[in-house]
């Protein structure tokens, strides 16, 4: 008798742990559930959307209300979205101020970046890197109206040396330190770093964007050299890499006005030059939202 209500005891005791535990984790969840999605947006002019309506936040960061960000936001249903992203900003200014101007007069300067990062946050976006290789610079220096004359590619790459690769490659240990940094002001942060997009189809399409055919294959090889470089540091140190660049095809600058996902050096919608448009931040948004979705 003493034996049976022990196991019966026993088996009541087991009962109601199982119950507890059950109902511990039903609350954990729940509680996670309830935890609103805290956001933030960091990077530089391919996140900001420069020039695309409508303009929000420093004037002179070109940020724009229909940025990736504020697009997948908005899709998503995030709360609360911190976009501090800035046109002409650096992996260095993700840690001190940005020196802000508006055609050559200083309009103040952005805070650092990571100012708007806090252990709340559960969610960080990341493009950055086009300006601390100067990709826009590169491409501006090569454009060219004569078809006769010789690749830009050559002040570039002298003797087998390619100077703006190697540009990418000492960009590899900042994005490094920008992700540690990240992870150590939002612990509890998914991570997620884009790259960079397709500008121009291999072999170009001069004149319609003034580039010689050779120097249209180059400069877009550089761009993805820096998403190789980019998505090996994001795996590297606990980041997820998005790539934009595969489902860009067929959007690059050569195409028509309503293909386009970026403009060529003369915009045929509200953008900045060698920038996405509206439908290029749109497309992102959706390219990004997904890797969130699906966790």
């Amino acid at each position: 008798m003493r034996s049976s209500r022990t196991v019966k005891a026993a088996v009541g005791l087991c009962a109601l742990l199982g119950a507890v535990s059950v109902a511990t984790a039903t609350s954990a969840a729940a509680q996670a559930a309830a935890t609103p999605q805290v956001y933030v947006a960091l990077g530089d002019s391919m996140a900001s959307g420069p020039l695309i309506p409508d303009p929000t936040g420093q004037l002179a960061c070109a940020r724009s209300t229909h940025n990736y960000a504020h697009d997948m936001a908005a899709s998503l249903g995030i709360p609360v979205l911190r976009d501090v992203t800035c046109s002409g900003a650096s992996t260095f200014h993700m840690t001190n101020p940005q020196p802000l101007s508006i055609a050559g007069v200083s309009a103040g300067t952005a805070p650092p970046q990571f100012d708007a990062l806090t252990p709340d946050t559960t969610l960080v976006t990341l493009t950055i890197g086009g300006n601390d290789v100067g990709l826009v610079g590169v491409a501006q220096a090569c454009e060219q109206l004569n078809p006769f004359a010789a690749p830009c590619e050559g002040k570039y790459v002298v003797n087998g040396v390619d100077s703006v690769a190697a540009r990418s490659d000492a960009f590899a240990p900042k994005l490094a330190a920008v992700l540690a940094g990240i992870h150590q002001r939002s612990p509890q942060a998914r991570v997620l770093v884009t790259g960079y997009g397709l500008y121009i189809k291999a072999g170009g399409c001069w004149p319609t964007q003034p580039l010689l055919g050779s120097d249209a294959t180059w400069l877009q090889s550089e761009v993805d050299y820096l998403n190789g470089v980019i998505a090996t540091t994001a795996a590297a140190n606990g980041a997820t890499y998005v790539d934009v660049r595969t489902p860009s095809a067929g959007h690059d600058s050569c195409q028509s006005e309503s293909a386009r996902w970026v403009e060529g050096f003369v915009p045929l919608s509200l953008a900045a030059p060698l920038h996405p448009n509206q439908a290029g931040e749109a497309a992102y948004a959706r390219i990004v939202g997904a890797v969130v979705a699906n966790g």
